[in-house]
């Protein structure tokens, strides 16, 4: 056997053991918030969810910058377009973009440094519907949720139709939207932290906000928990 041919075999067999093969991962997303959502997904598209329906989603290993959201009060007709009063992704049942604000995110990467998923919720782009991210494997235990009366008690400059805005998506100025890659809590952001601690408030708020789970876990996304 030629040595070429064995170092072959030998770095076949390293790879097989120590980098175990990636599957893509499952997203359970259920609706249990007593009114119907609309479900959206980058990637993924969208699904209209009544109370206890289930859609369920797959993203490939190295899926970056990924979504799920909730859009509500929404009407489309039989080809798939129309609005929504939160997360409207282009008047598209079937999102092809990110939503539009306000729309509380479950946001994921797949597959990353360290064979790490790296996952948050975030109210950066403001909230809408109650929501719970978490993983539905046994290797991973980290549950998320954001499930306080955020619109109840929204600021009055952040109160939209049915959500409560993020400061950036409303000012659009470098102290809450951080283009320039510095920026500190605000007041609003505050607000945001004190009713969803696990969840992003503003763009620095990684320590806090941002978790992993190992590669190959499958997650769950619950509306009104």
């Amino acid at each position: 056997m030629s040595s070429l041919k064995t170092l072959s075999i030998f770095s076949f067999l390293f790879a097989a053991l120590h980098f175990p093969s990636v599957h893509a991962a499952t997203f359970d997303i259920t609706n249990k918030c007593p009114y119907t959502v609309w479900a959206a997904a980058k990637p993924g598209g969208g699904r209209k969810l009544n109370n206890g329906e289930k859609w369920t989603i797959s993203a490939a290993p190295g899926t970056t910058q990924a979504r799920i959201w909730a859009r509500t009060n929404c009407q489309f007709d039989g080809a798939g377009k129309g609005k929504c009063q939160t997360g409207d992704c282009n008047g598209l049942l079937e999102c092809q973009g990110y939503g539009s604000p306000p729309n509380t995110l479950a946001e994921y990467a797949i597959g990353q440094f360290a064979n790490q998923d790296f996952i948050d919720i975030s109210n950066i782009d403001g909230f809408n519907v109650p929501m719970e991210f978490s993983s539905a494997s046994a290797g991973c235990t980290r549950v998320i949720k954001c499930t306080a009366d955020i619109v109840g008690q929204c600021p009055n400059e952040l109160k939209v139709p049915g959500g409560c805005n993020g400061p950036c998506p409303v000012f659009k100025t470098d102290e809450y939207c951080c283009n320039s890659g510095t920026c500190s809590p605000t007041p609003f952001s505050r607000y945001f932290k004190e009713k969803c601690p696990d969840a992003y408030s503003y763009p620095k708020d990684d320590p806090t906000s941002l978790f992993t789970c190992p590669t190959g876990t499958n997650y769950k996304v619950i509306f009104c928990p």
